[in-house]
């Protein structure tokens, strides 16, 4: 079993720059594919970045593409999401999850733990 908890979402103007942390307890997160997903109201869970173990490989949405950076450190146990350049449709509950997969994957069904999650609101 792995938990995970966010931490830093809040409220912004557009432009601006947030934080996401993702602490895991449980097991080593070295174990797992990290990923983020945002949840918008009304719309499906969506994945925004994912990370491979070793963080040899990325991937990001193209909705994210240049704006977002994931990263992650195995010794700390945790797996950041850099937003910068936000915008009023970043808008979402952004969550954190683990895949036991060794490759990375996009659809949300694939993932085995996930965060409570931390609200994102950007105001125009």
């Amino acid at each position: 079993q792995v938990q995970l908890v966010e931490s830093g979402g809040g409220s912004v103007q557009a432009g601006g720059s947030l934080r996401l942390s993702c602490a895991a307890s449980g097991r080593p997160l070295s174990s797992y594919v990290m990923g983020w997903f945002r949840q918008a109201p009304g719309k499906e869970r969506e994945i925004v970045a994912a990370v491979s173990r070793s963080s040899a490989n990325v991937y990001y949405s193209d909705s994210v593409k240049g704006r977002l950076t994931i990263s992650r450190d195995n010794a700390k146990n945790t797996v950041y999401l850099q937003m910068n350049g936000l915008k009023p449709e970043d808008t979402a509950v952004y969550y954190c999850a683990a895949d036991s997969a060794y490759g990375i994957r996009s659809t949300p069904n694939t993932y085995d733990y996930w965060g409570q999650g931390t609200q994102v609101t950007v105001s125009s």
